[in-house]
């Protein structure tokens, strides 16, 4: 008895995965959970690394061609061997697809949007020198979906996303860390590419 328990537990999330989403009219309305992780090209002339981070987001789909993403990423990335960066992304993007069928195994998509970032640069010799910055950024890409069943996809995109803010930079002289803040408000861009796994809840409309 205990060992049929015991399956029917393990068994039952790839039941729940398998089970073919209710649709009510149409595909507007779909409500996706999920998880990703990031990849982040900074820039190379201030000496700072590839950021790696993590992160999650919903999806509100709002016609058959268009769907809409809220996500939340957290990145870190290395100045040299002198400071570390630290990155908090908070925005949305829109996802127009090209195609209309809607349980292709691949489906393409463009993808357009709007972040806020918070950015931190500590000193690895001392965590209490410091800076930070507050930006917002526009983001525009590519991606596409794999769908694995009616309701799991993974998804990949990449995207560049461009920061309105003051400039901060790290630099290093006999041991110890400086910062630079650049009062005037400049562009810094990146590209950050994306691997996420998607979960559709329910057709809330």
């Amino acid at each position: 008895m205990l060992k049929r328990i015991l399956l029917l537990v393990l068994l039952f999330p790839l039941t729940a995965i398998s089970q073919e989403l209710p649709i009510k009219k149409d595909y507007s309305g779909v409500f996706s959970l999920g998880g990703r992780t990031t990849i982040s090209a900074f820039n190379s002339h201030d000496g700072e690394g590839t950021g790696l981070g993590v992160g999650g987001q919903f999806r509100i789909q709002f016609a058959d061609r268009v769907n809409s993403d809220w996500f939340f990423d957290y990145l870190n990335s290395d100045i040299g061997d002198f400071a570390q960066r630290t990155d908090y992304h908070i925005g949305w993007s829109v996802l127009f697809y090209p195609t209309i069928n809607q349980k292709a195994l691949i489906r393409p998509y463009i993808l357009a949007g709007h972040c806020f970032d918070y950015t931190k640069i500590v000193a690895n010799n001392d965590r209490s020198n410091s800076t930070d910055r507050f930006s917002s950024a526009v983001q525009g890409g590519a991606g596409f979906h794999v769908n694995l069943t009616d309701r799991l996809d993974l998804s990949f995109a990449g995207q560049y996303m461009l920061h309105l803010g003051k400039e901060i930079h790290a630099d290093v002289h006999n041991g110890e860390v400086h910062f630079l803040e650049m009062h005037h408000r400049s562009f810094e861009g990146h590209l950050l590419f994306h691997v996420g796994v998607n979960y559709k809840i329910a057709d809330l409309w």
